[in-house]
């Protein structure tokens, strides 16, 4: 874990691959070993602007993350993107596409493409993606981009893991008013209207004076930020330097008063206890008591014969109880 930890801060691609690949595995001795990792890479985390972007599907995320990333190689920057792809109830694949979507992008060596599957993670996230993120912090990225799998008003569980949450919208995209609902709007650090141009720029530009009133309705997460609405056409390059600028106008006025620091900590201990509550219902489905019970645990819930909470403390009792 030494060497390959050395080979990531030295910028090996192929070792950052392998380090993200191994700490999504599952298996109990992977995970030590990537602990180890993650240990060993700790103190070179923690420099990048860490964003999270979401939005309905056909918002043009790709497209947008693609322009966007083109313009911060432009100004210097390293940027890693870690797409998160919707995983199948039914067969438990992913397309994982995300790098024929960004194929300019994808050929910078500037540029890291990273895409995951979702799994069985909700809030539009891989349960891994916060250790993603700091293994390209030390590899050397300054700016990671994480990219929700973008199906609706339940991905939030990336506003728990970024400095800056930023959410596209369409023109027009249904009722204006769903800016004051308590929902993912309400998390958007930045709105931004996608798509304006062409036909869509009148109503780009309705849109987000409708969402501009809307966001000051809703009470801010922080006294030091008013949430911008602003509008880009991502396949015509408009708009991306002003959305840059309001990422750093964010930071400049949150880091001044150890705002994005104190986010940081809490969404470290956050992931702390999300970790706990994973590991012990895996070790429980382990445990040689629970496993002898479960099929028929499973068979009188869904019979109707035992109500699903006392199946349950059945099973947290023999867990508890003991190894055997």
């Amino acid at each position: 874990m030494a060497n390959l930890a050395a080979s990531i801060r030295s910028g090996d691609r192929r070792a950052l691959a392998r380090a993200i690949t191994l700490i999504e595995s599952t298996r109990p001795d992977h995970r030590a070993d990537a602990e180890a990792l993650l240990e060993a890479l700790l103190p070179y985390t923690g420099n990048s602007v860490r964003l999270g972007i979401s939005g309905v599907p056909g918002v043009g995320k790709s497209t947008f993350i693609e322009a966007f990333g083109l313009h911060l190689i432009d100004r210097g920057h390293r940027m890693a993107i870690l797409a998160v792809d919707p995983s199948s109830k039914r067969s438990g694949g992913s397309i994982l596409g995300d790098k024929t979507r960004m194929a300019e992008l994808s050929r910078r060596s500037e540029a890291y493409i990273r895409p995951s599957p979702a799994g069985t993670t909700l809030g539009g996230v891989a349960r891994r993606t916060r250790e993603a993120m700091h293994v390209c912090e030390a590899a050397g990225f300054d700016v990671i981009v994480v990219e929700t799998v973008g199906v609706g008003q339940s991905e939030t569980a990336v506003a728990d893991m970024v400095d800056m949450f930023v959410l596209l919208l369409l023109p027009g995209g249904g009722d204006e008013l769903q800016g004051i609902k308590r929902g993912i709007v309400e998390l958007a650090d930045l709105v931004v209207v996608n798509k304006a141009d062409g036909d869509l720029a009148a109503q780009a530009s309705r849109t987000a004076s409708d969402y501009a009133h809307a966001v000051r309705l809703l009470r801010p997460a922080s006294a030091e930020w008013q949430v911008e609405v602003l509008r880009c056409s991502a396949l015509e390059g408009k708009g991306i330097p002003e959305i840059w600028d309001a990422v750093g106008r964010y930071r400049d006025k949150l880091g001044a008063v150890g705002e994005i620091a104190k986010r940081r900590g809490e969404q470290a201990r956050a992931w702390m206890w999300g970790e706990i509550g994973e590991t012990l219902l895996a070790a429980l489905k382990r445990h040689p008591g629970v496993r002898s019970q479960i099929a028929d645990l499973e068979r009188d819930v869904i019979a109707g014969r035992i109500p699903p909470a006392k199946a349950a403390r059945r099973m947290i009792e023999t867990f508890l109880s003991g190894p055997n």
